[in-house]
């Protein structure tokens, strides 16, 4: 008889297991698989495929020897209020040991790739779990057998821009893009659950005693609830020395450089000022007409003196690009001295942070994705937006960086919506296990607070248009938290997938250089 861990231990653990089920993983036994690489037939154009679609990807387990799940994507039905999530989780091999899911596979999230939207699975308001299928009601801990599938679903807010496709990431996957939404009056029915009748508190099953599918109970969302706490946006970044623009879920701030754009602690436009406030005006006449133009200064004076100066700025801002732009736009100033810093001050780049914290902010809702890309306006703030991904296997990496015993395995950019998705695969070439790391979370001088933090936070691309484009991070109710996967702790033999998400530059750049921390840089990186 298979052995197999107690209950006991797996509900200890962090869980994190596709859709946020746990399992409960026999010892050895079982067979194994081999991914399906999709390719494209003939060398043709890629085209949309529907479901079902699957992927492989490897289950985190305590102990390593981490399992080769295939996870095939059988619906995903939109009734207008929710979304259900439908899959089959099949598990090709066991782990070399008995062991239980732990929390170093990235979360589930679905995203609406051209809006930026980002939806999570919605949770009981009681237990906090995860609604949709499970064991045992109010718990997420799940068992799973090898060449059992098992069906299970989950539930998410309805995307509110209408998306056609959708990309789903997380739980090992990495970037799965081209979803195909079907649009349902209700969803289809669940078979009847019968798991009980082979499981019972864990019970000892062996292969032979299984039916080849298991189905699960599960708790659908009632009508009417507020799932406004799992939508969430994405929060990019793109810098240049003249400017840099974020775009925070439906805001968008672009900010002026007040170094080269006024003279010492003036507030009259120098002529590089002039031309970068032209530049500004081509930018913001695409999109909404209303625009706060918010000066800020760093902490050098008196507060005094910059809430002053930082009101003069924003004054002088706002009146040339009225002239620029002309009638129909509102533009209001306002002055926040050294109030708003975006940078820490203090610090071995105290000359860059203060640097970064001179600034006039302009702030906007983020323009149509339909909208006229303007020529000739700021180069941060050009918002690039392509159809969604094409589902397709796993690439071939393109390059291998190293630093100490881990080596960084980089694979090619997708161009997904507004977004590139970009697959960094940790591998450890000793016998013990590693916590790598890529020192990117420590930024460049004076990098602002935004793309700082995070274990992955601060990699960034540059191409041949020119700005840095820093990975994203989530934009949620209490702040900003990392999007990017986590670097996990790395058991040797394995490679360990982590997904990074940068905003996408113009169609016409078909390869970046990625700046990966302590690993170094690689050129060329070609984007599909």
């Amino acid at each position: 008889m298979t052995a197999r861990v107690p209950a006991t231990t797996c509900a200890a653990a962090a869980l994190s297991l596709l859709l946020t089920s746990c399992g409960i993983i026999p010892g050895p036994g079982g067979d194994g698989g081999g991914p399906d690489p999709s390719p494209s037939p003939g060398g043709a154009a890629p085209a949309h495929r529907e479901l079902p679609l699957t992927r492989q990807g490897r289950m985190s387990v305590d102990g390593g020897g981490d399992p080769l799940l295939e996870v095939t994507f059988r619906r995903l039905q939109d009734d207008g209020e929710y979304l259900m999530l439908e899959v089959d989780h099949d598990l090709l091999e066991p782990p070399r040991t008995g062991g239980t899911v732990t929390d170093r596979t990235a979360p589930v999230r679905l995203l609406d790739p051209v809006s930026g939207e980002v939806l999570r699975a919605i949770e009981d308001p009681a237990s906090g779990v995860s609604l949709g299928t499970y064991f045992t009601e109010g718990s997420d801990i799940t068992p799973l057998h090898p060449g059992v599938p098992l069906t299970f679903r989950r539930y998410f807010p309805s995307p509110a821009h209408g998306a056609e496709r959708l990309t789903f990431t997380g739980a090992g996957l990495g970037h799965v893009p081209g979803l195909p939404v079907e649009r349902v009056d209700a969803f289809t029915p669940a078979p009847e659950p019968d798991v009980h009748d082979y499981f019972n508190e864990y019970a000892e099953r062996t292969a032979d005693e299984l039916p080849e599918e298991l189905h699960y109970p599960e708790q659908v969302p009632e009508p009417g609830l507020d799932v406004s706490a799992f939508r969430q946006g994405l929060e990019g970044f793109v810098d240049t020395p003249e400017s840099s623009t974020a775009r925070s879920g439906d805001t968008e701030t672009i900010s002026l450089s007040a170094d080269p754009m006024f003279e010492g602690r003036t507030a009259e436009p120098t002529r590089e000022g002039l031309r970068t406030l032209r530049r500004a005006a081509l930018t913001l006449r695409e999109g909404p007409r209303e625009v706060a133009v918010v000066g800020h200064t760093d902490d050098s004076g008196a507060p005094s003196g910059d809430d002053d100066l930082s009101l003069r700025r924003a004054e002088a801002v706002r009146d040339a690009l009225a002239g620029e732009l002309g009638e129909g736009f509102a533009l209001t100033a306002e002055g926040r001295g050294s109030r708003e810093p975006v940078a820490e001050q203090g610090g071995a780049d105290d000359e860059q942070a203060r640097g970064r914290n001179r600034r006039v902010d302009l702030v906007r809702t983020v323009p149509d994705p339909d909208a006229a890309a303007p020529a000739g306006g700021l180069d941060s703030a050009a918002r690039h937006t392509a159809g969604p991904a094409v589902f397709s296997g796993d690439p071939e990496p393109v390059g291998t960086l190293a630093h100490g015993d881990a080596e960084l395995h980089v694979y090619p950019l997708v161009r997904d919506g507004a977004y590139l998705f970009q697959t960094l695969g940790f591998a450890n070439s000793t016998l013990a296990d590693l916590e790598p790391g890529t020192g990117a979370g420590e930024g460049g001088p004076g990098l602002p607070d935004r793309v700082g933090g995070g274990s992955l936070a601060g990699l960034r691309l540059r191409g041949p248009d020119g700005p840095d484009r820093y990975a994203v991070r989530l934009l949620t109710g209490q702040g900003r938290e990392d999007f990017t996967d986590a670097v996990p702790v790395l058991s040797p033999g394995d490679e360990y997938p982590a997904l990074a998400v940068f905003p996408a530059p113009g169609e016409d750049v078909s390869s970046m250089t990625l700046h990966a921390g302590v690993f170094g840089e690689i050129p060329d990186v070609p984007i599909r």
